[in-house]
């Protein structure tokens, strides 16, 4: 008679590490919702009010290339309270900003050390865990940065509807400070392979990464893709949604976030897909929701309920497609864990900054038909792109 195998304890550190991934990655987000606001407040036109959002992808850009490299090169409990205490500091001066130039430096900042920070607790998370549930525990914390994607939309909105919008970021320091001092009293040292760093070395290296791994060029074009089409949506739909006829408060804007909740339910389990060997189903499933939810999605501002659906399938699709790439790309070895989440999330700060810059131009310009179309123009072509992958091994070309 066989004996029952025991359930797994769960970590309650897993948790905490959700809830701060999710708590960092939602300062680059919050400012979605108030782009209206914001354009009023800064006396910028609707095209210019995408580069405040457009910003914060920048400071991305420059924290995969400078600061999460350090991951595999510093000890990293320390190095998250550094990063924590940096951002808090960020939002700070975020909520201070009295005129266009301090605030985009601000959403610079913001969105430096909220990536850092984000993906600095996803390596971590990686580094805790053994391989054999390595796929489940990322995809829990990746569930935590889904939850925080899309709460933050409701937060500001709600917060900016009744304190304005500088309270948004002044609450959220007061929040991301705590954390940074939760996590350096429940995480265990993390040393690494002692060295001294040369930043001009950490690149050679990275780029020798790239070219070596073909799972990491095929899944970080995906990233790229999803989060232009994310990003695109959420930039233009703010404005279009706080347009008339509509003429939505960002109480209402924000509050959509919970449609894509689902998402970040699923996150869990399809990190379990994961760890079961089923990534090239849970691949195609994502990318067909990703391509249909721009139909629904099409019927704004006739119909509410076409947008929540639409809304929810986006979200599920990018949720599903964003946690089995990380989970394919970090079953590599752990002491590349974080050059690899940089070069995937530079990827992924690319096209959201891409899109976030590009939504709100095509809204002024073309109308939300162009915005769909553009939207399902990227989605169909991350959907190429993966059959081109699987089938004639375009991913597998070797950099020179």
């Amino acid at each position: 008679m066989k004996k029952s195998t025991p359930s797994p304890v769960v970590d309650p550190r897993l948790f905490l590490l959700a809830t701060a991934a999710g708590a960092s990655v939602a300062n680059v987000y919050y400012a979605q919702p108030l782009l209206e606001r914001l354009a009023d407040a800064f006396q910028m036109d609707a095209a210019m009010a995408g580069m405040v959002v457009a910003a914060t992808q920048v400071g991305s850009v420059l924290a995969l290339l400078i600061l999460l490299p350090l991951a595999d090169r510093r000890e990293r409990r320390g190095l998250l309270l550094l990063q924590f205490g940096l951002l808090a500091l960020s939002l700070l001066w975020l909520a201070a900003a009295r005129g266009s130039v301090s605030l985009l430096l601000g959403m610079l900042l913001v969105g430096l050390f909220g990536t850092a920070c984000t993906q600095a607790l996803i390596t971590c998370t990686a580094a805790m865990a053994t391989p054999a549930v390595r796929g489940r525990h990322v995809g829990t914390v990746q569930g935590g940065v889904f939850a925080g994607l899309l709460l933050a939309r409701v937060v500001s909105g709600t917060v900016a509807a009744g304190l304005g919008w500088r309270a948004v970021y002044a609450g959220s320091a007061v929040l991301i400070a705590a954390l940074g001092m939760l996590l350096w009293r429940c995480l265990p040292p993390m040393p690494v392979a002692q060295g001294r760093v040369h930043q001009r070395g950490v690149m050679a290296s990275m780029w020798r990464l790239l070219c070596a791994d073909a799972t990491l060029r095929e899944r970080g074009v995906l990233a790229l893709l999803l989060f232009a089409g994310l990003n695109l949506f959420w930039s233009a739909g703010s404005l279009a949604l706080s347009a008339p006829p509509l003429a939505w408060s960002t109480t209402g804007i924000g509050a959509l976030g919970l449609a894509g909740l689902a998402g970040a339910l699923l996150a869990g389990r399809v990190g379990r897909w994961m760890d079961h060997g089923h990534g090239r189903a849970v691949s195609a499933a994502a990318l067909l929701l990703m391509l249909l939810a721009w139909l629904p999605l099409l019927q704004l501002p006739t119909s509410l309920g076409w947008l929540l659906l639409g809304i929810v399938l986006l979200d599920l699709g990018g949720q599903a497609l964003h946690v089995s790439n990380q989970a394919l790309v970090l079953r590599a070895a752990e002491p590349m864990h974080g050059q690899l989440i940089a070069l995937y999330m530079l990827f992924y700060a690319v096209g959201s900054g891409m899109g976030a810059a590009a939504g709100p131009a095509l809204q002024a310009h073309v109308g939300w038909t162009g915005v769909c179309s553009a939207g399902a123009g990227v989605a169909l072509l991350a959907c190429l792109w993966w059959v081109a992958a699987r089938w004639h091994g375009t991913a597998a070309v070797r950099c020179r």
